[in-house]
């Protein structure tokens, strides 16, 4: 097996250890050892974490992370802060003393949402210097990126535009700092999706470990693979008719279909609008750029 099978495993096994502790209501030892064990095997990479309502899980992932720290100082740790949206939380509130104190300090790269970025830093956003300056608290945190990945800020493009901010710093052989800004303007999409924040988030952790120092591209190369994978699935949706078996064999979906499936004029249920990510592996792989970022 090469090296690069072996380490795509180990993210795997990892993710699946992270799972099974955070669906119990308190992350046991026995999970935490276990992934120890399986990580000084073999030379951990990369770390991503999403959504949970568990403290003792939140903080598990920082004992964790530290441990993989001596294994590879290197390793990169993808922070995905999810506490609510649209003025509300969804999860308990007190996670987010945890985030805000003792996840983010140790993240390399987060991707909240403005009112995840509000709750961390204190802020209300309400322009886009407002949301600059809140990256800038944030980066002060201890994340060498920070990436607001939607926002209810008017798009210079118009209402039908999603406004996401991000903001990188890097350093270079000789120590200097240097601070790369970047905005997109996303076409706003109507309907509802489960799992596109996990996909973004599996993106740019992706894409900046392909790009390092380069913000624009690691953004443009993870929002245009959102929007082909969304493309996708509207498409698919919509060709399904009330029982008419006008499906892809090849591609029949897990969900059971109903007589009421999408059609014209009809919206598709979520259900139907399950994520084709299997049918996006070329454009996950090697995606056209559809989308560009405006370098502030």
């Amino acid at each position: 097996m090469s090296t690069g099978k072996a380490r795509c495993l180990l993210q795997m096994s990892f993710t699946s250890f992270m799972r099974a502790s955070n669906s119990t209501k308190s992350a046991s030892m026995t999970t935490y050892l276990q992934v120890l064990e399986l990580m000084s095997k073999r030379t951990p990479l990369l770390l991503l974490t999403g959504y949970t309502r568990d403290v003792s899980f939140l903080e598990m992932v920082v004992n964790i992370l530290q441990e993989l720290k001596i294994i590879n100082p290197s390793l990169v740790y993808v922070c995905d802060p999810v506490l609510g949206d649209n003025g509300a939380m969804y999860v308990p509130e007190d996670l987010l003393p945890v985030y805000r104190d003792k996840v983010v300090p140790v993240a390399d790269i987060i991707t909240p949402n403005q009112f995840e970025a509000e709750l961390l830093t204190g802020k209300k956003i309400s322009t886009e210097k407002d949301a600059i300056e809140a990256i800038d608290m944030l980066l002060a945190m201890g994340p060498h990126t920070v990436v607001i990945t939607s926002s209810e800020l008017l798009s210079p493009l118009g209402d039908q535009y999603l406004v996401a901010l991000g903001s990188q710093t890097t350093v270079g052989l000789d120590g200097t700092k240097k601070k790369q800004q970047i905005r997109m303007d996303i076409p706003k999409v109507d309907a509802v999706f489960v799992g596109t924040g996990d996909l973004f988030a599996a993106m740019l952790l992706a894409w900046t470990h392909h790009h390092p120092n380069d913000l624009k591209t690691a953004c443009e190369k993870t929002v245009s693979v959102m929007q082909h994978v969304i493309k996708r699935t509207i498409s698919y949706a919509q060709d399904l008719r009330g029982g008419s078996g006008r499906r892809d064999v090849h591609t029949v979906p897990s969900f059971h279909v109903s007589p009421d499936m999408a059609g014209p004029g009809i919206r598709p249920s979520p259900a139907q609008l399950e994520l084709r990510l299997v049918q996006s592996k070329v454009d996950i792989e090697e995606p056209s750029i559809v989308m560009e970022a405006t370098v502030l």
